[in-house]
């Protein structure tokens, strides 16, 4: 059975094995995972028994904007609803405001997030500087 968690506190050795199963270059940085997580303002995880299997968070502005930034799940248990299950439980937590925004890098991602309601800004590019 999977529990879902909205505590904000992570071992680093778990946030490296999860950062690691999809291969995310953050799993270079699991000690700032740590940090950076505990000052999201949303982080909600997915656990079967003492693994952390899964997670998304969010920054947000308090009344308006919020940015999902993570969501990822274990390759080993991908297609099993944990991801839907936790964009559902974050797109609950930022039902009153204007927007909740995230950037899809694939079309796999884009059809994926447009399932769960997402659109593509139009006239809008994702921008990201690099600075590791």
């Amino acid at each position: 059975m999977i529990a879902y968690k909205t505590d904000k506190t992570f071992e680093e050795q778990a946030l490296k094995e999860l950062f690691e199963s999809v291969e995310w270059l953050s799993a270079k940085y699991s000690a700032r995972l740590v940090r950076a997580l505990a000052q999201s303002d949303t982080v909600i995880s997915a656990w079967e028994n003492e693994k952390l299997i899964g997670l998304v968070n969010a920054i947000d502005d308090g009344e308006l904007t919020a940015y999902a930034h993570y969501l990822l799940v274990n390759p080993a248990y991908q297609n099993l609803g944990i991801g839907t299950e936790l964009m559902i439980r974050l797109k609950k937590v930022y039902e009153g405001y204007l927007y909740l925004v995230l950037t899809a890098e694939n079309e796999g991602l884009i059809s994926y997030y447009k399932k769960l309601g997402f659109h593509a800004i139009e006239g809008g590019t994702p921008m990201a500087l690099q600075t590791l």
